[in-house]
């Protein structure tokens, strides 16, 4: 082998070994793209479910963030197993927080929205938020738009009616790009993008920005280990003029 085509092979395997260490601290959440970018919006957040287990809310709101959305519902008849312990508990603390709606495309909009009024209550709180987005084999088989307005329309009015503000809508881009552009226009838009700002496809701005499924914080234990970070496009004190 010759000196010229040995070198071509060290540095090739070099840069081969640093592109799968660098893969691997993305995979792992040391490092992540989004997090400088987000660093630049000063209200932080995160999202929580059962999938992160018994809460410690004291230790978890004293680590630089500003909001908390957690489960409650899904669909017609669920209800997420840690939302009566994790609301209580987050209550207890100064984080401003919110619930959150995991939105079934099974179940007629008015029956969601009658599940969520049952079990979230009213008052102090960031907007409900509506978690849109494929699962199971609507991932190969997504509805149409024009049955997931069906699921909506009536959804949004119920909650909005009973609350006293128009849901936060979650989506990432394939969802939003199918079911939301264009139209929802009083609804606050909570965009998943894991790698720059979400850059709507009509131009809207975004409210929340989820940069992050991969982030670590102390005061959970739960079966999942990573916790999701978001940031609001805003201050603090704009955040808060959305609590009711």
């Amino acid at each position: 082998m010759s000196r010229r085509r040995r070198r071509l092979v060290i540095i090739s395997t070099g840069i081969v070994a640093t592109l799968g260490v660098l893969a691997t601290l993305v995979f792992t959440g040391i490092l992540w793209p989004s997090r400088f970018l987000a660093s630049g919006y000063p209200a932080r957040g995160i999202d929580i479910s059962a999938w992160q287990g018994e809460v410690d809310w004291d230790v978890l709101a004293d680590q630089d963030i500003d909001f908390a959305y957690i489960k409650a519902t899904e669909g017609s008849s669920a209800v997420d197993s840690r939302f009566a312990a994790n609301w209580a508990g987050a209550s207890k603390t100064d984080l401003l927080i919110g619930a959150y709606h995991f939105v079934s495309f099974e179940s007629s909009g008015e029956a969601q929205a009658a599940h969520v009024i049952e079990t979230v209550p009213v008052g102090g709180t960031l907007p409900i938020a509506l978690d849109l987005e494929y699962y199971g084999e609507f991932f190969t088989h997504p509805p149409t738009r024009a049955e997931v307005d069906a699921i909506l329309g009536p959804l949004i009015e119920r909650l909005e009616e009973h609350y006293g503000s128009p849901p936060v809508i979650y989506a990432t881009s394939q969802s939003y790009d199918r079911y939301l552009s264009g139209a929802y226009p009083d609804d606050p838009i909570w965009s998943r993008s894991l790698v720059l700002p979400p850059r709507l496809n009509d131009g809207r701005d975004w409210t929340i920005w989820q940069y992050s499924n991969r982030d670590r914080l102390d005061g959970y234990r739960g079966e999942e280990q990573y916790i999701d970070m978001n940031v609001f496009n805003g201050t603090r004190e704009e955040l808060a003029k959305l609590a009711k």
